[in-house]
């Protein structure tokens, strides 16, 4: 039996489907689309089901990629759970009358009940039974559990077929009707929780509360991720990992292409686990030790706000300014998320609805928003030789971010959706729930960008191996001496940016550069190729295709940018 559950976005879906399947949960991405949806099991009687939470949809007429896998996944199931939130009765029912049209078995599940109490809304259980031609209709509460039982035992009675086709407004005239014949709401006074929602969209007070968030998100990520990496990690590669790796670069000779490949260059007569960039060094040191640490903290910290309902708030806040760039209110947090590493960063545009979205949010990510370990090396070099020069490097990433966003809004085909989102109510985030979906998010980037990076990490010491990168180096020391105004011997930093952008600057340093070259050389690796594991994970979202197209973007601005940078300097 498969078992789907399909409902509005902020029912508590997430919530009853991890009542119902515990940690036994696979998350993939339906065929051919970046819309993720999670599968598990369950027992029913004495069958084992399989189910299915279906990406969150208000109706079985597709307005968006999500809804249209929705319309598609409809056909393979056996049986539908309608999780419906009791306190938005109205809204909800017209996505249940759709299906109830449908020849599928349909189950209600009025979740949310606890909080009709609060919202002064009374529901005649029963009534809406008999208005909706039997159907089982079950009042849960996810987060306690209170009818998971009873939702479970009332699939063997789920109904189908119950009402004709009906015409959109034929079908929310039934809405209304059903609803004023089963829904009684009473005055109340506001809770604290709402005035803290109203809080939180107003442009004011919002925009306060949006900093504190997020300052606080970041602050927990990069903790998150810098203990995992100093306390964990780091010290588990060191004791274990690096002797093996050592003891095969003794045994290879230390030199040789399987010793390049492998192990790769010797830094100072020693394996170094970033440096020397060999399958073995960094191609698991980078993945495990430096990015998986801000990937798991970046899923936990996004799972939390989900589920608390803090995300639907602060896209509606920053939605009209983030269409200027052919984007909504979401692409903030991608942006965000950047600043402390573009691999989470990048992973994160899959919150975005459409290809067209998810393209130039990737590409502004990866050309204008520099990490956290290349703002350290920007601050501690540029701030040498003053404030003012760390703030124009900044000033100047800034402006790009702004202006060739608006320039890939209009060049770019397609169009951008609108924010159309409910804004569900403030809830305590289910633990349970929170480390499900971690855990299937952090399985999903082991998967899915580890293949991509090792073949990165390969091809690279091919191509180095082969001399590409000298070639490559001497071809573009003109552009660098002429255009931008830089000793060709930097040239060399640039490259090894794809590999490490932080280290790329430190090689910089023995150049004695000006404080004007320091701030064209810092702009030009921030724009130009993101580190390989930015690069891999680019490929993984965008595809060859445009992920080409992302880099000519890339190469055309930075050269014009640090052009202008140098003839104004």
């Amino acid at each position: 039996m498969r078992i789907l559950l399909m409902g509005n976005p902020n029912v508590g879906k997430s919530v009853v489907f991890s009542r119902l399947t515990g940690v036994r949960v696979i998350s993939s991405n339906y065929p051919g689309t970046t819309v993720g949806y999670s599968e598990g099991r369950m027992k029913v009687v004495d069958e084992v089901a399989q189910v299915i939470d279906v990406p969150g949809t208000y109706t079985l007429d597709p307005t968006c990629e999500a809804e249209e896998v929705a319309l598609h996944m409809l056909q393979m199931g056996d049986v539908v759970i309608n999780v419906v939130d009791a306190t938005s009765l109205e809204r909800n029912l017209f996505l249940t009358l759709q299906l109830l049209e449908k020849d599928i078995p349909v189950v209600v599940a009025l979740n949310l009940w606890d909080d009709t109490k609060h919202c002064g809304i009374t529901i005649d259980v029963e009534r809406l039974r008999t208005e909706l031609g039997g159907v089982p209709v079950v009042p849960t509460v996810a987060v306690s559990g209170q009818g998971i039982k009873e939702l479970v035992e009332a699939i063997a009675c789920a109904r189908g077929g119950q009402h004709p086709a009906r015409s959109r407004d034929e079908r929310w005239a039934a809405v209304g009707r059903i609803t004023d014949a089963v829904q009684t709401i009473t005055h109340r006074h506001h809770t604290w929780s709402e005035r803290l929602s109203d809080a939180t969209v107003k442009p004011a007070s919002g925009a306060v509360i949006a900093l504190g968030v997020l300052a606080a998100s970041l602050w927990v990520i990069r903790l998150i991720g810098e203990s995992l990496i100093s306390y964990v990690l780091d010290p588990l590669y060191q004791a274990f990992w690096l002797p093996l790796v050592e003891r095969l670069s003794i045994s290879l000779g230390g030199q040789g292409v399987l010793h390049a490949l492998l192990v790769g260059r010797l830094v100072d007569g020693a394996v170094h686990p970033v440096e020397s960039f060999g399958l073995l060094t960094s191609g698991v040191y980078v993945p495990f030790a430096m990015v998986l640490p801000y990937i798991v903290g970046f899923y936990l910290v996004l799972g939390l706000l989900e589920d608390i309902g803090y995300l639907p708030r602060l896209a509606v806040l920053l939605d009209s300014g983030m269409h200027r760039l052919g984007l909504h209110g979401y692409a903030i947090i991608p942006t965000l998320l950047g600043l402390g590493c573009n691999v989470p960063a990048v992973m994160a545009t899959r919150i975005l609805e459409s290809r067209r979205e998810r393209f130039i949010a990737a590409t502004l990510v990866a050309v204008a928003i520099p990490c956290a370990s290349l703002q350290a090396v920007i601050i501690g070099l540029v701030g040498d030789f003053g404030l003012e020069y760390v703030v124009l490097v900044y000033a100047t990433l800034l402006c790009v971010w702004l202006v060739l966003g608006i320039i890939l809004h209009r060049v770019t085909g397609g169009f951008s959706p609108e924010l159309l989102i409910e804004i569900p109510r403030y809830r305590l985030p289910v633990v349970k729930a929170v480390l499900s979906k971690l855990w299937g998010r952090v399985r999903g980037f082991l998967m899915e960008a580890l293949p991509i990076f090792f073949v990165s990490v390969l091809a690279v010491n091919l191509l180095y191996a082969a001399g590409a990168f000298g070639v490559l180096a001497r071809t573009a020391a003109p552009i660098m001496t002429k255009l931008l105004g830089l000793p060709a011997e930097s040239v060399v930093a640039i490259v090894v940016g794809f590999l490490r952008k932080d280290v790329a600057l430190g090689l910089l340093a023995p150049l004695s550069l000006t404080a004007q070259q320091f701030v064209v050389a810092s702009v030009m690796l921030a724009m130009t190729f993101p580190c390989v594991a930015t690069f891999a994970v680019l490929v993984k979202e965008l595809g060859w295709r445009d992920t080409a197209k992302s880099t000519a973007t890339m190469l055309a601005s930075a050269l014009v940018v640090g052009a202008i940078l140098n003839a104004v300097l």
